[in-house]
This record gives C-alpha cells, sequence and structure tokens, in this order.
C-alpha cells in the first residue's frame, strides 16, 4: 500500500535539534582522550581503500571511530575502523543503491535508496529494520538524510519536496503509512526532469530550519520545517553551488561538497541560517569527484564517488581525509 502524505511537521526546538544534530558533529571533533586533534590526526591514516567496484557515495561517523558507508552498486554497507583504514562489509545490498546515510545514537542506519525510498540498518548486525516507499511519485531519487531528535529529514532529487519519518518519543521507528511528505515552495523553483534539485540537508546553527541545497541551480535553500517555504540563503558573492552535495553543520560553519570541483566550500552562517559568508575554498591532489562529508576528532572525511571514471568491478575508490 502506498503511504499516506499527510502535513507535518516534527518538532525542531533549538535545544533538542541541536542535542543530537547540529551539536553532534561539532563535539566529535574533541578526542574522547583529551589528545589534541592534530596530534590524533597523524596516528590516523589519511587515506584509506576501499573494495574495488563498491562505488561509495554517502559517508556519516558517528562518536566512534567508525565510519559507514553506502555502495552506490548494489547498495551494501561498509564500516570502517578509521584507526587503521581497515574495514568490511557488514551488511550485503538489496541490489539498488544506497544514496546518503545516517547514523543515529542508538546504532541505527537512516540510508537514502534512490528510487526504492529508505531503509534503516542495525549498525551492529547489518539486520534492515524497516522499509519506507517514501513516495508513490515518479520519478524519485531519494538522495540524502539529516536526524533530529524527531524525525529522519529526506531529500528527492527529482520532486520539489522533503519526507519525514516522524520519530517516537524513544526513538521508535514509525510504521509505513507514517511517513510525511513536505511540499517546497516560496523561492524553489523545480527543474524539470531528471535533473538533481534537492540534495544536501542539514539543518541552520539555531536549529529553528533545515538547509538544502539545490544543486541543478546553485542555491542554497532555508526551509521551514513546518510549512515547506524556503528562502534562499544569501551567500554574498560566493559563487553558486551548482555541485553542491554533501553539507556539514559545526557550529556556525557550514561545509559544502562541491563534488565536480573536487572541493569543498567553507561558509560561516549566521545564527538562523538566513546568510552566510564565503570563508575558504578546500582543496586536495586526492580528491576525485568527492560527494559527501563527515568529521571526527578534527579531520573531514569524504568518500572519492569518481563520477568520471565508468564503474568496473576493478574500479579502485577510497576515502580522504583533510584537517577541519
Amino acid at each position: 500500500m502506498a503511504p499516506e502524505h499527510r502535513s507535518f511537521a516534527p518538532h525542531l526546538t533549538r535545544r533538542r535539534l541541536l542535542a543530537t544534530g547540529a551539536a553532534t558533529a561539532g563535539a566529535a571533533l574533541v578526542p574522547a582522550t583529551g589528545t589534541p586533534a592534530a596530534a590524533a590526526g597523524k596516528r590516523r591514516p589519511a587515506v584509506f581503500r576501499l573494495p574495488n567496484g563498491f562505488r561509495p557515495e554517502g559517508i556519516t561517523i558517528g562518536g566512534g571511530p567508525y565510519a559507514y558507508l553506502g555502495s552506490l552498486g548494489d547498495g551494501s554497507l561498509y564500516r570502517a575502523d578509521l584507526r587503521t583504514g581497515e574495514g568490511a562489509i557488514f551488511s550485503a545490498g538489496p541490489g539498488t543503491p544506497s544514496v546518503g546515510l545516517k547514523l543515529d545514537h542508538r546504532g541505527r542506519l537512516f540510508v537514502a535508496g534512490r528510487g526504492q525510498g529508505a531503509r534503516v540498518v542495525d549498525a551492529r548486525s547489518g539486520a534492515i529494520l524497516a522499509s519506507y516507499a517514501l513516495t508513490s511519485a515518479t520519478p524519485t531519487f531519494a538522495n540524502d538524510v539529516f536526524l533530529t531528535p524527531r524525525a529522519a529529514w529526506f531529500t528527492d532529487s527529482f520532486q520539489p519536496a522533503l519526507y519525514a519519518l516522524p520519530l517516537g518519543r524513544h526513538g521508535q521507528l514509525p510504521d509505513p503509512d507514517e511517513v510525511v511528505t513536505l511540499t517546497l515552495g516560496g523561492d524553489w523553483s523545480q527543474v524539470a526532469g531528471e535533473v538533481v534539485n534537492a540534495n544536501g540537508i542539514t539543518a541552520t546553527p539555531d536549529g529553528s530550519a533545515l538547509l538544502v541545497v539545490q544543486s541543478g541551480v546553485g542555491g542554497l535553500h532555508r526551509v521551514n520545517p513546518r510549512t515547506g517555504v524556503t528562502q534562499l540563503v544569501d551567500l554574498g558573492d560566493a559563487a553558486p553551488l551548482t555541485n553542491g552535495d554533501g553539507l556539514l553543520l559545526i557550529g556556525r560553519t557550514l561545509y559544502v561538497v562541491q563534488n565536480r570541483q573536487n572541493a569543498i566550500d567553507v561558509f560561516r552562517l549566521a545564527a538562523d541560517g538566513r546568510s552566510g559568508v564565503f570563508r575558504r575554498r578546500v582543496t586536495d591532489p586526492l580528491f576525485d569527484v568527492p560527494t559527501t562529508v563527515a568529521a571526527y576528532q578534527g579531520r573531514l572525511y569524504l568518500p572519492n564517488a569518481r563520477f568520471t571514471t565508468t564503474p568496473t568491478p576493478d574500479t579502485t575508490y577510497d576515502v580522504i581525509s583533510v584537517p577541519v
């Protein structure tokens, strides 16, 4: 049965959102041992290999030294130890892509599944805990996901909408018919066809709204989570975020992965996310179309999706880290 789509706004109070959303990323920059972040980074590999043919896109890191990545090929999930760079596939894919993913503090991975909606996976056992269609609209492309204490928000690159999985008071997962659609309006202008529109997603620094990058036209939008009305964020003279992909917010610093530019654009945002100032562009000679970014103990980790390389079972892939 197709999900019922109704108007819904999971609570996004500043205190609750920052408890497990934006603040989590910032807290992860402080080593648990008290060792300075720069020193800790020197002991960890700056590059680690993924299985040949894996085709990574999304990455997420929790409070421990483990990164989780999804495959655009068969959807398998890979766990890597950041201390050694070693890892393994722990959840065999369903045969369809895994795109963006996020880990919650309960050890659950929320995975965007492109045309297959979303699924929730146990990060320890790899078992699928729940699956969601998200929408009956076509075409659809569930691309990225962001977690708040009350909801998991998914972007759709082919539809002018966000989807929310409302979470119970104790993190209970919703039933499949409780998926909520938030139609985007205001400054949002959807590009027709199979053009990447909504892509990376995060929250404003004060937790009052969501931020979504519209890759096809290069705009960063502030989204009211109750109404879906969007406002273009004023980024001054910064170049358009035409290839903007994954977003990461640490405090008031926003990192925007520019995949085709092999770069990360860094902005300082106003607390409410209505404006921002371009600070710098981060590049690395080892970047090969990075797509998403996660942080751990003073370093940023980005998977090289290598979109300009024709994928084969023998194509090599890796994750690159650079200092915050």
